[in-house]
């Protein structure tokens, strides 16, 4: 808009701490875990029946191995006769061990089928957690005020819509599934071998008590990176969002060394979190895995002991090398878990932020509404700030008869864009009341204020559609002879005749259209909604002379009877106007029609000679 520039706060700068420079203070990671499962409570249900079935498919596997012992110790008492020479057959109780082995093919086969349903379910339960995030941002950055992304850049908006949501919802699914049956693991897997044999068991427990020890350690080193890893993540989003959408400035300014330089520090933050944060996490694995390995051996050694001495046998052996391995290697995915766990705290974190971001007033108790509205617009006593410390609209008060053109003249910062701001109901005032036809747009709902107001702003928006679609937007029951006679006010239906499509042509933001021809788009677009009052944000200021002339009396059949705003640099562009405005340093300093104001000698006549100086 034209006069933000210095009267709006700057987007929020990236310094050192925003960088990561400095780790920042994760939040309490019970607190986080804790919002996200109050948001996921209506899936708990189906949750808890994924836990169940995920314990179950694992009980089913922890029996195996006692199974396994059954039919080892069965083989094993056929052994000394067939040593001896004896007949092989019916040395070994062929029944009892074909039994056993179809036994233990059902439990597998049965715990294969139940964790497929297990994973189906939390697939589902993940997947629907995730699209209910990003509806909810959705819906949340409809509440937001504008002042939230006057101090946010748009790149980490996005970036929690999509890495950090994606995150959630993809370690989700990997993590609940395997927590339980990593848990169920180690506790089943304990119990078995207290049941067979309780110092095997003990010489087990206690090699892999130092991997608990170990893991717990890493675990709280690397959550405070893991949370610095998401944020550099939506910083470095943030700048190459901000430098790809403008990359024709940056290549004209040669400022491409300067882009490079903040990137090389935000991605070198990037790097030293994610570095971090990837090899902290990572010696969980290998340690996890050197102590299975260490218990291995230990129990092999425990095992040949004791069976020397005849207190166990040859079996439990079999069935404790399966049981140290269904107790360490839970050990390792327990340490995955636990790394995404960590992540999801992350991700969660953010995305909780911007949930809990401040919105704009309840308007639930607002039931008036304005209709047929005649264009009475009146100013009384403005004040307002983009930041409570610095005010930019002092005492601003004005009357606006219907059907009036009014400009809004000034200097850069003097608040013209922001007088228009607030009539759109687009930030709260500070004190002070704007009345349409009598009635305070404070009391109606701000959709409905924005139906009052047809704009054409200076930054021209298309979006991916046909030229049609452009033209015609939300506005519905539209018809082609409508879309047709705008596009000619607008002086645009000439160039649309000459494309390929005419008005199914397809557009987008890098469509190849000039800036002028974007902004003859939206000019159309603010015919085609026909609203009964106007704003005119340098809608013109894109064009060539020639151009402006004819959007100037299209402008002027478009405004009759409509009470219209047009703020303009270009001077000579609204001689016509009925009130001109002058603002200086958010206040108005003079006012009347385009010769009472020369006449005056005045800061509007400064301001017009100043552009004809040559």
């Amino acid at each position: 808009m034209s006069d933000q520039g210095k009267s709006r706060p700057m987007a929020r700068q990236r310094g050192p701490m925003g960088m990561g420079g400095v780790a920042e203070k994760p939040k309490n990671f019970k607190q986080t875990m804790g919002k996200l499962i109050v948001y996921c409570k209506s899936y708990i249900p189906a949750v808890i029946t994924a836990m169940m079935l995920a314990a179950i498919g694992t009980v089913l596997q922890i029996i195996g191995p006692d199974k396994l012992k059954e039919m080892t110790n069965e083989i094993m008492n056929g052994m000394p006769a067939i040593i001896e020479g004896m007949p092989v057959l019916g040395a070994i109780n062929l029944t009892a061990v074909r039994n056993t082995a179809l036994l233990l093919t059902v439990f597998y086969a049965a715990s294969a089928f139940i964790n497929f349903i297990q994973g189906y379910i939390m697939a589902t339960i993940a997947q629907k957690i995730s699209r209910n995030l990003r509806t909810g941002i959705s819906k949340k950055i409809n509440k937001l005020p504008l002042k939230y992304f006057d101090k946010t850049s748009f790149g980490d908006v996005l970036s929690r819509v999509t890495n950090d949501v994606d995150a959630v919802g993809v370690t989700l699914n990997q993590s609940i599934g395997g927590l339980v049956t990593s848990i169920t693991m180690i506790a089943g897997s304990v119990v078995m071998m207290f049941y067979n044999n309780w110092i095997m068991a003990l010489t087990a427990i206690v090699t892999s008590a130092f991997g608990f020890a170990f893991m717990g350690g890493i675990m709280k080193s690397s959550q405070k990176y893991f949370v610095r890893q998401q944020k550099d993540l939506g910083e470095v989003n943030g700048h190459v969002e901000e430098i790809y959408s403008g990359h024709n400035v940056v290549k004209a300014y040669n400022a491409g060394k300067e882009a490079k330089r903040v990137f090389e520090k935000v991605n070198s933050s990037l790097y030293d979190s994610g570095w971090k944060s990837q090899f902290l996490s990572g010696l969980m694995m290998p340690f996890m895995q050197f102590i299975g390995n260490f218990g291995y051996v230990a129990v092999c050694v425990a095992g040949a002991i004791l069976a020397m001495r005849g207190t166990i046998t040859f079996g439990v052996i079999v069935a404790f090398m399966i049981y140290i391995r269904l107790f360490t290697q839970p050990l390792s995915q327990l340490a995955q878990v636990f790394q995404s766990l960590q992540r999801i705290a992350a991700a969660s974190e953010r995305v909780f932020e911007f949930y809990e971001e401040e919105e704009m007033t309840d308007e639930s108790s607002k039931t008036n509404q304005m209709t047929d509205i005649k264009g009475d617009i009146e100013f009384r006593h403005l004040k307002f700030g983009y930041v409570p410390e610095k005010t930019i609209i002092h005492d601003f008060s004005a009357f606006i008869k219907a059907g009036q053109k009014i400009a809004i003249v000034g200097p850069t910062g003097a608040g013209k864009t922001t007088i228009v701001n607030l009539l759109m109901c687009f930030y709260d005032l500070n004190g002070g009341e704007i009345l349409l036809d009598g009635v305070p747009i404070s009391s109606v709902p701000r959709r409905n204020a924005h139906e009052q107001f047809g704009m054409v702003l200076q930054d021209t928006w298309l979006f991916e559609g046909t030229i049609r679609e452009n033209v015609v937007y939300c506005k519905e029951d539209v018809t082609d002879e409508q879309v047709k006679t705008a596009c000619k006010a607008a002086g645009l239906h000439h160039f649309i005749k000459t494309l390929p499509q005419g008005y199914d042509t397809p557009l987008n933001e890098k469509a190849n259209l000039s800036q002028g021809q974007k902004q003859l788009v939206t000019i159309a677009r603010a015919m085609i909604q026909n609203a009964p009052m106007l704003i005119l944000d340098e809608a013109t200021s894109s064009v060539d002379t020639r151009t402006e002339h004819l959007i100037q009396q299209a402008m002027d059949k478009l405004t009759k009877g409509r009470t219209s705003f047009v703020i303009a640099h270009r001077l000579s562009t609204i001689k016509n106007a009925d009130l001109i405005l002058v603002m200086n340093e958010g206040d108005i300093i003079e006012s009347g029609n385009h010769r009472e104001l020369l006449e005056k000698g005045g800061f509007y006549s400064e301001l017009y000679y100043s552009q004809f100086e040559s």
